[in-house]
């Protein structure tokens, strides 16, 4: 089975965020997609089959380590680049992507051979509460002056589930999660938490047992981009660059706008360059 690697939310090789992805993968099971993800150790897998009957219609299934995700944004960008890669005629090319929990439109660009760049439009957002977590800075090993004061934690989607947790200074560079929070975060409604300077426009953002961390996160840079423009940190429909990976030495660049106003955000986009690094095929399929 034919792969490509490629590094995404960055315009060179060897930084942003690798991501496997299987271009035909007709006939996988879910249990073949789960070992192979694991096999090949990247963040996140992406498997896609082609639409009948649309040419620019795919399936698309996300695997992390743990199992298939409902949705996620550095897999659907990478892949976009590679189907455009592969299959585009124009310089231009729009993607629907049908995930397991819904469809999404990913537009991509060539930019030059191996290069190239494309924007997922996450759909609106929905804000889902802010809770009041006693002792929150001190899940990350921080203290509650490290907490940004004038933005309050707040859980809310683009796809997937984030606490966003603002924080300021040299907060993110000491940050650690201290255990795990799987269960602290589902009491909360939430899936994932989301450390963000809103003044550095920087982020982190580990798996929830703190083992992992993730480089450039597509999904969580969505949720952030609503966060910061509900708090009118950015404008309606301006795009910014929000930084991601510093600390893990691949650092990754995301654009990210959101529209709209307060909790009315209509629409939510990241965005970013993708450059190739590998291809090969698996000679042969777990059973």
């Amino acid at each position: 089975m034919h792969y490509l690697h490629v590094d995404v939310f960055s315009s060179q090789p060897y930084s942003g965020n690798s991501l496997a992805v299987f271009p035909d993968a007709v006939g996988l099971s879910g249990q073949q997609m789960t070992r192979i993800t694991r096999e090949m150790r990247h963040f996140e897998s992406v498997f896609l089959a082609r639409h009948p009957a649309h040419d620019r219609a795919w399936g698309a299934r996300v695997f992390d380590l743990a199992g298939e995700l409902d949705f996620a944004g550095h897999p659907l960008i990478g892949a976009a680049c590679v189907l455009h890669a592969l299959h585009g005629v124009d310089d231009t090319e729009t993607w629907r992507l049908k995930l397991k929990a819904r469809t999404v439109e990913v537009t991509s660009r060539r930019r030059a051979a191996g290069r190239y760049t494309a924007v997922l439009d996450q759909g609106p957002a929905a804000f889902l509460g802010r809770p009041d977590i006693p002792g929150l800075a001190s899940w990350f090993s921080l203290e509650a002056r490290d907490l940004d004061p004038d933005l309050p934690p707040e859980v809310l989607s683009t796809g997937l589930r984030y606490l966003m947790v603002p924080v300021r200074g040299d907060a993110l560079e000491h940050a650690r999660i201290a255990h795990d929070l799987e269960a602290p975060l589902a009491a909360l409604g939430a899936q994932f938490a989301y450390l963000l300077d809103a003044t550095a426009l920087e982020g982190r953002h580990w798996n929830n047992d703190g083992l992992l961390e993730d480089v450039a996160t597509g999904s969580g840079a969505g949720c952030a981009a609503a966060y910061l423009r509900r708090h009118s940190r950015i404008g309606d429909g301006e795009t910014v660059t929000l930084h991601q990976g510093r600390l893990t030495g691949r650092a990754g660049r995301m654009a990210i706008s959101a529209h709209g106003e307060g909790q009315d955000i209509r629409s939510v986009t990241v965005g970013g360059e993708v450059a190739f690094v590998a291809e090969g095929h698996l000679k042969e399929l777990p059973a």
